[in-house]
């Protein structure tokens, strides 16, 4: 009796566990993908795997076409009617699409790195081998960027405690608000870092040289917190680069010396010859079209105003290069930075290595970032050479540096330079139009819904085999919305099951092509294999 009892008790258990694991595999679907990929690992095949992104990254003649485009491949297959999943993951993106970026990097809860950045700052840039790069002859040596120099000063014990005693922090920046989208390396930072920022911003706005810390900080960390200053900030022109630090035996900073130049003695009177150099170019800059028409105005006002020279007073700062117009890299720079950042276009200084130490910008435009060097194309023949370019374009000649590396990755494509003309209100000319895709506008596709209805219809017209079918979606949002699906795998369940079933096919595989098209409309090709 004992011995049947066990055994009932036993088989109770088993009728348990097994109601448990199919209650689980009903409502986790990955459950179940994962044992049957145990039991059957012969039908699973990665869904969706990156086979190229296509993308012309020479530069081109005026007048040429290049096409944009994300490639996918895709498996699906189907065993008496049950379509298994695979377990493969993604990771891409549509040209110039900057959806999944974070475009101020920073967390207000995140900790210390030991360097003043938040923990979560990571490079999606990735910088090119400098023996890999080769400076073209006509640019080779217009350089001139003079790196963040920072002065340590140990002092003894007794002389911090004095300077403690008697050093205030001066203008704590305290109230002041920077939006990363336009200060980015204010994003980097940490809290701490931020309040320093805040707080070194604050005295050089009110020329105050010398204060103590508004929070305790390593002498070693402070440079990235001054770098951030004073990348962020073009319109400190009077602060150089150069800023002194004394510090405790421990390494503890318990003063800041920042320096100025000359244009401090009488800073009312700069301001003001400053801010008649800008407003000459920005009033005829704000009732452009859109972005990209001030944007390009701004570049070759600038290059029409200034000159190259190494030897240039104040050679580091917008004021350098817009007051006396003559500058070097840095100055191009400063002063591109300066004048989109007040027409509300974000506008980065970048620096980095371009044969010697250089300075660039980052600008965003409505698809993305571009890369433009206003220094490179001040030459003979060059105007636009080095004008919107993505990362792939500058990875010959330019490597980002130091804090650059956070700044995001350049991968527009609607704005990439060819000689612009007068008429143009962006660089469409670029990309194919929709007549000459063989699309009329009533193929266009307006929603995710259409898209699918209409990849299930021309499946099952066409049926099993080997073929190719096209469709035209209208909108960056859209396609983003596609990207997505293929990414997250919801375009089985929204046309290929049914597909497949229509046509009585066990597997399908299928590359798929996004190409971008002239007027915000995107041609996806899809290689069908159908069996």
């Amino acid at each position: 009796m004992k011995v049947l009892k066990k055994i009932g008790t036993f088989f109770l258990l088993l009728l348990v566990l097994f109601t448990s694991l199919v209650l689980l595999c009903a409502f986790r679907p990955d459950v179940t993908q994962a044992l049957a990929g145990f039991l059957y690992p012969d039908r699973f095949r990665d869904a969706v795997t990156v086979i190229s992104v296509s993308d012309d990254t020479g530069q081109r003649e005026p007048g040429t076409q290049q096409e944009t485009e994300t490639s996918y491949n895709t498996v699906n297959e189907m065993d008496d009617d049950q379509q298994t999943d695979g377990t493969g993951q993604i990771d891409l993106f549509l040209q110039g699409d900057t959806s999944g970026q974070e475009r101020g990097m920073g967390s207000e809860e995140a900790e210390e790195t030991g360097l003043g950045l938040t923990t979560n700052v990571s490079p999606e840039y990735v910088s090119p081998q400098q023996t890999d790069m080769t400076i073209p002859e006509n640019v080779s040596g217009r350089n001139g960027y003079q790196r963040v120099q920072d002065e340590r000063e140990q002092v003894e014990d007794d002389a911090a405690k004095t300077l403690e005693s008697q050093l205030g922090v001066g203008e704590t920046g305290d109230g002041l608000i920077f939006d990363a989208v336009y200060y980015p390396y204010y994003g980097m930072l940490d809290e701490k870092g931020r309040h320093l920022y805040r707080q070194i911003y604050a005295n050089a706005n009110a020329l105050n040289s010398v204060f103590a810390p508004v929070e305790p900080i390593q002498a070693s960390q402070l440079r990235n917190i001054f770098a951030a200053v004073y990348n962020d900030h073009p319109e400190l022109f009077w602060m150089e680069t150069v800023y002194n630090c004394k510090y405790r035996r421990d390494g503890q900073c318990v003063e800041i010396d920042l320096k100025f130049n000359r244009t401090a003695q009488n800073l009312d009177q700069a301001k003001e010859i400053f801010n008649e150099k800008v407003n000459a170019i920005l009033n005829q800059a704000y009732n452009l079209e859109n972005d990209y028409e001030k944007e390009k105005f701004v570049h070759d006002a600038l290059l029409d105003q200034m000159s190259y020279n190494l030897r240039a007073e104040m050679n580091q700062s917008a004021y350098g290069a817009l007051v006396n117009g003559q500058t070097v890299c840095a100055g191009y720079a400063r002063a591109f930075q300066y004048l989109l950042q007040q027409l509300g276009i974000p506008c980065y200084y970048c620096t980095g290595y371009a044969g010697e130490n250089h300075a660039w910008n980052i600008v965003e435009l409505e698809d993305g970032y571009y890369n433009v060097d206003l220094t490179w194309d001040d030459t003979e023949g060059g105007r636009y050479e080095y004008f919107n370019k993505t990362d792939q374009d500058y990875a010959g000649t330019h490597a980002r540096q130091e804090l650059s590396v956070y700044l995001p990755p350049c991968n527009g494509q609607r704005y990439r330079s060819q000689t612009p003309s007068s008429d143009q209100t962006g660089m469409q000319g670029n990309l194919r139009s929709l007549e000459e895709t063989g699309m009329t506008e009533a193929d266009i596709l307006y929603n995710l819904s259409d898209y699918y209805n209409n990849c299930y219809h021309q499946i099952a017209a066409i049926g099993k085999g080997n073929y190719e079918f096209a469709n035209v979606i209208e909108g960056k949002t859209l396609a983003q919305e596609l990207d997505a699906a293929y990414r997250t795998e919801g375009y089985r369940q929204g046309y290929m099951e049914d597909a497949m079933e229509a046509v009585l096919a066990s597997s399908c595989e299928m590359d798929l092509r996004i190409e971008e098209l002239a007027g915000g409309r995107y041609l996806v090709t899809h290689a069908v294999r159908m069996k």
